[in-house]
Order: structure tokens, then C-alpha cells, then sequence
């Protein structure tokens, strides 16, 4: 006979002390970590758990009986329910001040060097409609809140044009307004969903694998160039003209206009081919008088204005005179190792994708700088001693890897090319401690400098510099 589940315990009067990694709030029962999701630290709450671990219990609220003095009113009737901005409730001078100590704890903890005294995190200018870019996704059927569903209410079956819900790959929540681009990213939204449902245009089930209209990308530039791409499900020719020839009669002010039709399983969009309707092949953002390509597939850092103080501070960091050979490891699309190369004397750019520095060639390119090369392939086998002698000793070494940091055999290269400086650019404070320990022998840091690209969110980048010992 199978023993029956405990019944998992209300907690009454649970004061929330913290906020942990990603973003969750915390407070303690008994000794016991308890994780309770909206909320911030001085509220006291009366909480549901929800799930019960040896080392921690995760929870709801129930009730507030205490409001924190911290807690500000969110701004988005979504907030809560998309699993984005969770920090809207928080004044943004606490949000830098988190994570501000969440790079401090994580640095301290995990990597366990020495460290410089850590900088307050540098702040965004802009902390609504910052991002350049947004992916939105249909579903034939809206997701219901709880407080939808336990009203009791009728619920209407209407289709959805928006977020998914977290941990959900088929529930998606139809926005209407989002606060996180700029103007015309939501007319365009709701226009195509109004313009698809007026067409019976059916919207695509992921579960069944029917329907057609899948998705929508929008990116928009501090140029303002503007760029949308529609997502179709099938090679549908008489809907898709009929979609991209209201977009292009409706917003005249998409510079560039594309199409995929994605036929597979699953969303990801990096396989498919990008078919030009209208307008230019790609959209143009500037910095610091520099100008860089954006194709429909490139990555560029979706917070433009801040990406500039980021690379600032890499740049500071790196302490060029003009001499120095500079690898920029991880380079991308060469948005770093370009925007410094005016004050290097050779920039040496390696990415594993090789789309990627074809773009940071164009850049290159585009902008009269003839002092970079780029080269494609896994770093590891990349940076031998032959491509060291062919391209230079670097003097500084510039990485900025993906969220699982750098591969220990790449690290074991960096070391032997023994650099005077490093700059490492994260936007996982976890993996670059981790990092920074294998680095510890031959390397101490030396600045320490937390950037907020995200506001509203737990997300921070870290830029920390290392000398030689």
C-alpha cells in the first residue's frame, strides 16, 4: 500500500530577510530555508508551502500581514504571471544594491581569491523599454491566471500573442502592453494578433503541431532602425503575402521586413533560413561613432544604451595605450574587439560560430578598421603556439563567454599565453567565480565592476580585471 503524502504546512507570520540567487526572496522557519516568490525583503507573510526538501521549502502567499516599506507598486498588470521583471516591486536603487551583493557573495563563496573592494553596480539610464529585442509567440488558447480561474467566471477561449509561462513550453500569456521596448514594438504586436484573427488565420499548437502563425521577432535600434521577423509554421504563399503586406502597409517604418517558416518541432530559430520581404537585410545601431550590421540572426547586447557603458568599462579595464595586441576571445560578432580597436594596435577576435565572424568581419569593414582579424573554431584547439607566433603575444586578453563560462582547456591556454592583463566580461557571476579560482595561481583580480543590463530582474554582468602576479 503506498504511504500517504504529508500534508505540507502553513507557515503564519514568515518575515522574507533576503534575496537569494535568481532572484528569489527568502525567510526562515525553524532553521529552514523557505524561498517565497513576489516577495521582498520586510514583508511578513503567511505562506503555503509548496514543495519540502531537506534543505530548504519552496512557498506561496497566502496572506500579507505585513508590507515591506522597501516594496514599490508594479507597473505591469502582467507582473507576476509572465515571469519577467519580478523585481518591479523593489525600488531600483535596492535592485543595484542586491546585485551589487550578489556578485560579492558569489565572488567570495565560490571562487574564494582576493578581492578588491567590489564597486556599486552601474546603473541604466533607462529601466523601462531598454531592450532591442523581443520574441513573442502564439498559441491557439490564452493562458487563464488563478485568479481568473478561481473567480468562477466564464472564460472566453480567445488566442494568445505573447510570453510563455515559466517552466512551460506550450502555456503562453497574451500581453498587451510590455514595458520593456520602446514604441511601435506593442502596436505592432497587437495589430498582427488582431489582423491574424480578423484573417482566420489559425494560431499554432505546439502540442499538435498545427495551425500556422508561430511567432514574431521584433528588434529595434538606438538608430531606429526596426526590424521584424513572422514566424510561420507551414509555406503557406497566399497568407504569408497576405501578413507581410499588412506589416509593410501598416508600420512603414520597418526598415527590415523578414519571414521564416520554421516546419519543426521545436521554436529555435538559429537553423532557419530568414527570407527578406521588404526593406533592408539588416538594421544598423551605433556607438561611440562606430556602426554595427544586425542581421536578423546576429546577436548584439539587447540593452544598447547600457552595452556601451559595458564595453567602457572593458575598455578602462583592459588599460590600452595604443600598443597592445588585444585577443578578444568569445568575440561574437566583434562588437568588443572592434569598439577597442582604435586603442590597440591589433585585435585578434575567435568565436566558435562561424556566421558570427563573417558579421564581425562586415563590422570591421563598415567602419574603415583594419587592425582586427577573426578566426572561427573551438578556442581550445584555436590558440596554439603557432597561431600565438602568427598573430602575437597578447598583452591583454578580453573574454566574454556565454553563461557557462570558460571550458577548462581554454582557460589552461589562456594561461600559457600568459597575458599581462585579463578582462573578464560575465553575465553569470557564478561560472566567473568559478573561473577566476582556476585563474587564482597566476593571476589576482584587481577591480571589480557590476553592470546592470536588466533592470527589473535579477540578471547582472560583472566585469572584472586581472594582472599578472
Amino acid at each position: 500500500m503506498a504511504r500517504k503524502r504529508k500534508e505540507l504546512p502553513l507557515i503564519e507570520g514568515l518575515e522574507i530577510t533576503t534575496l537569494a540567487a535568481e532572484g528569489k526572496a527568502m525567510g526562515f522557519y525553524n532553521g529552514v530555508v523557505v524561498f517565497v516568490p513576489l516577495t521582498v525583503p520586510g514583508d511578513v507573510v503567511d505562506v503555503q508551502v509548496r514543495n519540502k526538501r531537506r534543505r530548504f521549502m519552496e512557498a506561496s502567499v497566502v496572506k500579507f500581514v505585513q508590507r515591506s516599506p522597501l516594496r514599490e507598486e508594479p507597473f505591469c498588470e502582467h507582473f507576476g504571471v509572465c515571469g519577467g521583471c519580478k523585481w518591479q516591486n523593489l525600488p531600483y536603487t535596492e535592485q543595484l544594491r542586491f546585485k551589487r551583493q550578489q556578485v560579492e557573495d558569489q565572488l567570495t563563496r565560490i571562487a574564494k581569491v582576493e578581492l578588491p573592494e567590489v564597486q556599486p553596480t552601474l546603473g541604466s539610464e533607462q529601466t523601462t523599454f531598454y531592450r532591442n529585442k523581443l520574441e513573442f509567440t502564439f498559441a491557439p488558447k490564452r493562458w487563464y491566471t488563478y485568479e481568473e480561474v478561481a473567480s468562477g467566471a466564464a472564460l472566453d477561449p480567445a488566442p494568445a500573442l505573447g510570453f510563455h509561462i515559466p517552466n512551460m513550453f506550450d502555456k503562453i500569456l497574451d500581453i498587451d502592453k510590455c514595458w520593456l521596448q520602446a514604441d511601435p514594438s506593442n502596436a505592432i504586436r497587437n495589430s498582427l494578433k488582431e489582423f491574424c484573427v480578423a484573417e482566420g488565420l489559425p494560431f499554432y499548437d505546439i502540442r499538435n503541431h498545427d495551425g500556422l502563425m508561430r511567432g514574431v521577432v521584433i528588434r529595434t535600434a538606438s538608430t531606429g532602425d526596426l526590424m521584424v521577423i513572422v514566424v510561420f509554421a507551414a509555406e503557406d504563399k497566399g497568407a504569408i503575402e497576405k501578413v507581410m503586406t499588412f506589416l509593410q502597409e501598416r508600420f512603414p517604418q520597418i526598415t527590415s521586413l523578414f519571414y521564416i517558416v520554421n516546419e519543426k518541432l521545436n521554436d529555435s530559430l538559429s537553423d532557419q533560413s530568414p527570407v527578406l520581404w521588404a526593406g533592408r537585410d539588416h538594421i544598423v545601431e551605433s556607438m561611440e561613432g562606430l556602426n554595427f550590421n544586425v542581421g536578423p540572426k546576429s546577436f548584439y547586447q539587447t540593452n544598447s544604451a547600457q552595452a556601451y557603458n559595458l564595453y567602457k568599462v572593458a575598455r578602462e579595464f583592459a588599460d590600452l595605450s595604443g600598443s597592445e595586441v588585444v585577443y578578444d576571445l568569445y568575440t561574437g560578432t566583434g562588437t568588443i574587439a572592434n569598439f577597442v580597436a582604435r586603442s590597440a594596435s591589433k585585435v585578434v577576435g575567435v568565436e566558435y560560430v562561424p556566421e558570427a565572424i563573417e558579421d564581425a568581419k562586415v563590422n570591421s569593414a563598415l567602419n574603415g578598421i583594419d587592425n582586427t582579424v577573426f578566426y572561427a573554431g573551438d578556442m581550445k584547439n584555436v590558440l596554439t603556439e603557432a597561431f600565438v607566433e602568427a598573430n602575437g603575444h597578447p598583452d591583454v586578453i578580453i573574454l566574454d563567454p556565454p553563461r557557462a563560462g570558460v571550458d577548462a582547456p581554454v582557460i589552461d591556454v589562456i594561461l600559457a599565453a600568459a597575458p599581462d592583463r585579463i578582462v573578464y566580461v560575465s553575465c553569470n557571476p557564478a561560472t566567473q567565480a568559478r573561473d577566476l579560482a582556476l585563474m587564482d595561481e597566476q593571476y589576482r583580480v584587481v577591480a571589480v565592476q557590476p553592470v546592470d543590463m536588466f533592470p527589473h530582474t535579477h540578471h547582472v554582468e560583472n566585469v572584472v580585471k586581472l594582472v599578472r602576479r
